[in-house]
């Protein structure tokens, strides 16, 4: 039974670690929050671009 136990308490502790180690390893997008202030997101390149007026 202290086995059992003892598994069951290693094996919780240790999930929180492997989950954020596989969170970690993928890589974050850039969005339009990162732009510089009069720039826009432009979802096509990915990259912030000034915005075209007509």
């Amino acid at each position: 039974m202290k086995l059992k136990i003892t598994l069951a308490a290693l094996a919780l502790s240790i999930s929180p670690a492997i989950a954020s180690a596989m969170c970690s390893s993928t890589k974050m997008d850039q969005t339009a929050s990162v732009c510089a202030e009069g720039q826009v997101w432009d979802a096509a390149t990915s990259v912030c671009v000034e915005p075209v007026s007509s």
